[in-house]
């Protein structure tokens, strides 16, 4: 059935211009290639039927690319807002776990070991690394009523639901680990379908205005998100559910009020095969330059990123002398402050580098500043310090996070496959959020004293990496200004 929202392009339609370009989902045919072209098949598995000749030839056929993407229009003022309503509930779900929840638990179930964070969160990064590139290939290639993205947002959002639940009433660190892993990959796919729907959905000019109101909620969300489950600390049920719930709500309005659209008439000429299973988890850099020294960029970054954010909870209660679960409070007040500081940035950096045609200055700008949060944390022992080096760091985040989005859509190798090198680009943060937290605590314990761990190593490390990472993209990236 045809879908008319005025606010999108109809996902089922194929483009009505002629093919051009890698960067619209076609491709045309290697020079010298003699083997038969493929012809598409639809959803159903049927071949269309060939186009007539008036002298009752066989038509000559012309290739096609492996997948075709939805058109790409100008999306209206509703679209954005309820995508953006949808990524709030996406951050708020996944955030406020990784950012306060879990540390509580974790410090209920055994006081004194916070180094087990770290270990919890970051085994259940790395099991998502290695299913998240086959979700973004899967998400390609589903053909069905809701969409090619709805399905994998809807399971993953009652993936996450039930997986806090089961937290809250986990008896043991064990178990609370082995739980995550499922939140994580609910969340986490979900979010995903989110930004897939970006890739899919939005022009260029759209780009960094969009990437930078997501960029905001993201970083609103967690806030938010602390401020409620602090409201609720009382009960260890109440702090999971309440957060995930609201968020997953939120989520499910956007495919309620917005619907993707039948994808069971897009192109899929393929099958999926292992060794396309394998690809999925990589690229060529030697092809695609750009997108390779963008993503490097991005895993730089992000690794100091979390040498930063990890442990933050009990950086504050270190520094600040107070019980962990006072710490929800100052996080929250520091976070509501700095909530000011990322929108501008986001806002500023998207909707300037979208005006002045440039985005590689204002991932470079983003870096700059976060070092200079992180200098400013490393050294600080009072709240008002801290307040300034945490708004720095919000600023510098929102920033980057939403120029350097517009970037990553305009490198993408494949438009028609951007589940699949969405999943390669998250890989960058992904890693970092995997390889950080197991990291980190060996750094914080060198040259600790008493109980005290080394938290000023730990900032100062981040900020060479982050300002490495701005470095990298700057001067490595050429087909973006």
């Amino acid at each position: 059935m045809p879908h008319n929202d005025p606010d999108i392009s109809v996902a089922g339609t194929p483009p009505s211009e002629p093919a051009k370009s890698d960067d619209e989902g076609r491709a045309a045919a290697a020079p010298g290639d003699s083997r038969e072209p493929v012809r598409p098949t639809r959803g159903d598995g049927r071949k269309p039927a060939r186009p007539a000749r008036s002298d009752g030839q066989e038509p000559a056929e012309t290739p096609v690319p492996e997948l075709q993407a939805p058109p790409l229009k100008k999306v209206g003022a509703a679209y954005i807002s309820w995508m953006m309503i949808a990524n709030f509930g996406a951050s708020l779900a996944l955030m406020v776990p990784l950012s306060y929840s879990l540390a509580l638990r974790i410090s209920e179930l055994t006081p004194g070991r916070e180094e087990l964070l770290g270990y919890v969160t970051g085994s259940a990064q790395f099991v998502y690394l290695l299913l998240s590139p086959l979700i973004g290939f899967w998400s390609d290639r589903t053909r069905s009523r809701l969409g090619r993205r709805t399905p994998f947002l809807i399971v993953g959002t009652a993936l996450g639901v039930v997986a806090l639940f089961g937290i809250a009433v986990a008896p043991t660190v064990f178990l609370v680990g082995v739980t995550w892993v499922v939140g994580m990959v609910g969340w986490s796919t979900a979010g995903q379908a989110i930004q897939n729907v970006q890739a899919d959905r939005v022009p260029e000019e759209q780009r960094g205005r969009i990437s930078a109101l997501t960029s905001v909620t993201s970083q609103v969300a967690p806030v938010v998100g602390i401020g409620i489950a602090y409201a609720v600390a009382s009960s260890a049920l109440l702090v999971f559910l309440v957060p995930g719930v609201l968020g997953a709500v939120l989520l499910l309005l956007f495919p309620l009020f917005k619907p993707e659209g039948d994808s069971r008439e897009l192109v899929r000429t393929s099958d999926v095969t292992l060794k396309g299973l394998f690809a999925s988890y990589g690229f060529d850099p030697r092809r695609y330059p750009d997108f390779g020294w963008n993503w490097l960029g991005r895993f730089v970054f992000f690794m100091g990123l979390y040498f930063n954010t990890t442990f933050g909870t009990f950086f504050y209660a270190q520094r600040l002398d107070l019980p962990i679960k006072e710490v929800a409070g100052v996080v929250a007040t520091v976070g509501t402050i700095g909530i000011l500081a990322a929108a501008g940035g986001a806002i500023g950096g998207g909707f300037l580098s979208d005006k002045l045609g440039r985005r590689k200055l204002f991932t470079l700008i983003g870096s700059t500043i976060f070092v200079a949060g992180a200098v400013v944390e490393a050294f600080a022992h009072s709240l008002p310090q801290l307040v300034v080096g945490a708004v720095l760091m919000q600023l510098a985040i929102a920033v980057f996070s939403a120029v350097d989005q517009a970037i990553v859509f305009a490198v993408l190798p494949d438009r028609a496959q951007a589940g699949r090198y969405l999943a390669v680009v998250a890989f960058a943060q992904k890693i970092p959020s995997a390889i950080a937290p197991l990291i980190a605590p060996l750094i914080i314990t060198i040259g600790a004293a008493g109980g005290e761990k080394n938290y000023t190593q730990l900032y100062l490390s981040g900020a060479v990496l982050a300002l490495a990472g701005g470095l990298i993209i700057k001067f490595k990236v050429t087909s973006v200004r």
